[in-house]
């Protein structure tokens, strides 16, 4: 974090009205809050003069720019912060896209503000178990490099978010089936619910499993190296 007892979010949304009183909340709450109503100013911002953060906060639909759209272009100019969609955008679909964008969380602006507290907490507490790979990661035509966090098949290269690096990297590098559980760890940090019930998670990891299958068929229309164990996970079939 940016303070041993102050954690710095980032706020980008366009309703005035909400904005501040939220803004306020959080602050009241011990974060140091720098807030956007317009997404183009808050990267335009974020790009010439990077200010250090452990949370984004985005809403979705926004004019000129969707929080996705703005998400992405944090990522391209190299802000690395975590994101958190907080909109009244609650259908599966933007969630799973959200998600596969590589948003840490997706909330509902009809939640409490204690909820939302308690899960920016959960994001900023909890870190992904996950361990990076060594430098350079090679399994049959993939090649991993986890200095610059890019990933080339067949020579070819496939543009992922830190999280799908993450996923990658762990089903490339590992000798057996993993889970469901173990993938949605190490984009959200271990045990954290999310979801329609107990096992509510699984959609969304299959949500970002089709998304990083389209991006491989995308390079290579006969790429099958993701394959599913029913009820149980994923496994990176090599060659």
């Amino acid at each position: 974090m940016t303070d041993a007892c102050k954690a710095r979010l980032i706020l980008v949304d366009d309703d005035d009205l909400l904005r501040p009183v939220l803004a306020g909340n959080l602050t009241q709450a011990g974060y140091d809050v720098i807030q956007f109503g317009d997404p183009a100013v808050a990267l335009s911002t974020l790009r010439e003069a990077p200010v250090p953060a452990d949370l984004m906060i985005l809403d979705w639909r926004m004019p000129g720019m969707s929080g996705l759209e703005l998400l992405q272009a944090l990522r391209a100019a190299g802000v690395t912060a975590a994101a958190l969609f907080f909109t009244s955008h609650n259908d599966i679909l933007f969630e799973e896209a959200a998600l596969a964008f590589g948003a840490v969380d997706f909330i509902d602006k009809t939640r409490s503000f204690s909820i939302l507290q308690k899960r920016i907490d959960l994001i900023l507490t909890r870190q992904p178990p996950v361990a990076e790979p060594e430098r350079e990661l090679a399994a049959g035509d993939l090649s991993l490099d986890a200095a610059t966090h890019t990933a080339q098949w067949k020579g070819r290269r496939i543009d992922l978010t830190f999280g799908e690096f993450r996923v990658v990297s762990l089903l490339a590098g590992s000798p057996r089936d993993v889970t469901y559980r173990e993938i949605y760890d190490a984009l959200r940090g271990e045990n954290f619910v999310a979801g329609d019930g107990a096992e509510g998670y699984r959609a969304n990891v299959r949500a970002l499993i089709k998304r990083l299958r389209e991006k491989f068929i995308a390079v290579d229309g006969a790429f099958s190296a993701i394959v599913n164990y029913p009820g149980f996970g994923y496994r990176w079939q090599g060659e």
